[in-house]
């Protein structure tokens, strides 16, 4: 499943594309997404000029906030002030530029007026695209782990709150920390040395800031990368990412712990599956 790395790097890759761009057409093939989409998604639309593409967590956000002109005999939309087109990959989601392959579950196509596409595959459908005016739709989200109020305080004051959960739980929950996902909680924990298992309340201050650290600087590599490619990701130019050759733990157990030459280990916190060593992560 696509992480913040990946996001991140699909919104870098897909602006220089899109932005001061006008919609000219859109062509939704697929309603049925994780969340459905409306009927009225392309007239909403259609017309616009895309200002921006930013990102919170794990959503691409596509700034499109001046009305359309009106056209004779057209419909009021009533949306007058600001509206974003919002993205969400899901699991399988790809959101490119460029000729739409010839495949099932190309979802949506929109042209823009110097005849460039911006397509959306996504064969699990768990991904979602849709229009919105308030923050408030993507739902409770915690703070952005590159941003700087992320430090070290900030996590051990959350650890206090949470204390018998699983530090890597967490690590990996939306609601507090935006966009870090497993593949980056386990590679994170590595670096920091903290065991994913051990619970929150456990946690030490200058352990937090160690987790911290590692949580940017994993994260920072990561985008450095193009992300990691295991399964369907690419970025906006279909390119694959290159992080996962150099995963530290993440799907290497059985192979040795880079630092101590331990083997690395398996397990199951949270429904998904962990990576650590029992030599270095205490």
């Amino acid at each position: 499943m696509p992480e913040l790395p990946e996001v991140e790097t699909v919104r870098r890759t897909i602006e220089p594309h899109v932005v001061g761009r006008r919609i000219v057409s859109v062509d939704l093939r697929e309603r049925r997404l994780r969340r459905p989409v409306p009927a009225n998604f392309g007239e909403r639309l259609l017309g616009r000029r895309i200002h921006s593409v930013a990102r919170r967590a794990k959503y691409l956000l596509l700034d499109v906030d001046d009305r359309p002109p009106a056209t004779p005999g057209s419909s009021a939309s009533g949306d007058d002030g600001r509206l974003r087109w919002i993205v969400h990959l899901g699991m399988s989601g790809r959101f490119c530029v460029g000729d739409p392959p010839d495949l099932p579950h190309v979802h949506l196509v929109v042209e823009l007026d110097d005849g460039a596409r911006v397509w959306f595959r996504d064969p699990r459908r768990f991904g979602a695209v849709f229009l919105s005016d308030r923050a408030a739709d993507l739902g409770a989200i915690g703070i952005e782990p590159l941003d700087d109020g992320f430090d070290g305080e900030f996590l051990w004051r959350a650890t206090r709150r949470h204390r018998r959960v699983a530090i890597k739980n967490l690590v990996m929950d939306q609601r507090v920390v935006a966009g870090v996902g497993n593949i980056y909680a386990n590679e994170a924990l590595f670096d920091a040395g903290v065991r994913p298992s051990r619970r929150s309340g456990r946690v030490t201050r200058v352990e937090a800031g160690r987790i911290v650290a590692a949580v940017r600087a994993v994260l920072a590599r990561a985008i450095a990368s193009g992300g990691s490619s295991l399964l369907d990701y690419r970025d906006a130019d279909g390119n694959r990412g290159a992080f996962q050759e150099s995963f530290s733990v993440y799907e290497r157990d059985g192979e040795p712990c880079p630092r101590c030459g331990a083997p690395l280990r398996r397990s199951v916190i949270g429904a998904r599956g962990t990576f650590w060593c029992a030599g270095c992560q205490r």
